[in-house]
């Protein structure tokens, strides 16, 4: 007999995003093995004493993370993206009901920080990947063109070669310099 699925929305669910995200899954190992509180004193000095409170530095740089691995250089790319994968909202510390940043407050936020600090964090965390063995560190190549290897983001090792983080860099740079000049 042939089967009909019949939908009807629950009005209370019994859900944990925990357990709905494999062990294995790179953006909750990534969770575990990232300490980031470093954060809080490395971006204190860029923040005011009054006013409303900002973006959460380390949700802040873990977006700008999940940019690069992710390779989306939009704002608003990122925050429709993310919000669409719950292992990305669990690495985040988002539940599947709370609403992520707005984008122009990651424009915003981004644009706070002075260029040496997202080097300084991008270095420290890549360094973290690596010690932990999260990253390796190498590329391969075929026919001469470098290549990522491991694509999935569900591998146990995500490569990526070091001249990806400068040209991702400076990109970033590219597009902060463009909204700079749009507020002027």
């Amino acid at each position: 007999m042939q089967g009909k699925k019949d939908y009807q929305e629950k009005l209370f669910a019994q859900f944990q995003l925990s357990e709905r995200i494999p062990t294995h899954n790179f953006y909750r190992r990534l969770k575990e093995v990232l300490g980031l509180e470093f954060l809080y004193p490395m971006t204190r000095a860029y923040y005011g004493e009054s006013g409303q409170k900002s973006i959460d530095p380390i949700v802040f740089f873990k977006l700008c993370l999940v940019g690069y691995l992710e390779n989306i250089i939009s704002d608003r790319h990122l925050i429709q993206h993310s919000s669409m994968r719950l292992d990305i909202l669990c690495f985040l510390g988002y539940d599947i009901d709370e609403e992520l940043p707005w984008h122009s407050t990651i424009s915003r936020t981004r644009q706070l920080y002075p260029e040496s600090v997202f080097e300084q964090v991008f270095t420290r965390v890549l360094g973290m990947c690596v010690e932990k063995g999260m990253l390796s560190g190498h590329t391969q190549a075929i026919d001469s063109a470098p290549v990522r290897a491991n694509a999935s983001m569900d591998s146990l090792e995500l490569k990526i070669p070091k001249e990806d983080l400068e040209s991702h860099l400076q990109k970033i740079r590219h597009i902060s310099a463009m909204d700079k000049k749009k507020l002027q």
